[in-house]
């Protein structure tokens, strides 16, 4: 698992996954990175990234209730933070992946690490 509060050393790849015309507040996208599921949060004009995968159940998160900077996973109600992945509540004990997100132009770009 990566969290973006690793080491710097750690080399990443910006990928374009959208343009802020597609994810517009209060919206998410979902998508696949190298076979990893993904979620793209636009939470009042900010952009958050985090593994589409609960660290309880290996269950979809993404498409949960929004509250705040958390999302709720549907199955279980585990919450977890956006901008960190940090598990917030039970059955939850295990943080998930959170990945910076940067806009350049009109292009919404996630810094993924090298999977393989």
């Amino acid at each position: 698992m990566f969290n973006y509060r690793l080491p710097q050393n750690v080399e990443l790849e910006y990928v374009t996954v959208a343009t802020v015309d597609e994810i517009g507040p209060g919206q998410r996208k979902l998508l696949d990175a190298d076979g990893e599921p993904l979620a793209v949060f636009n939470i009042a004009g900010r952009y958050f990234a985090i593994a589409d995968r609960c660290s309880h159940d290996d269950g979809p998160v993404a498409e949960g209730e929004i509250h705040d900077l958390t999302v709720e996973c549907p199955r279980h109600g585990a919450r977890f933070h956006l901008e960190t992945g940090k598990a917030l509540t039970l059955p939850a004990v295990v943080d998930i992946p959170a990945y910076p997100v940067r806009v350049v132009g009109m292009d919404i770009q996630v810094g993924l690490p090298p999977f393989g």
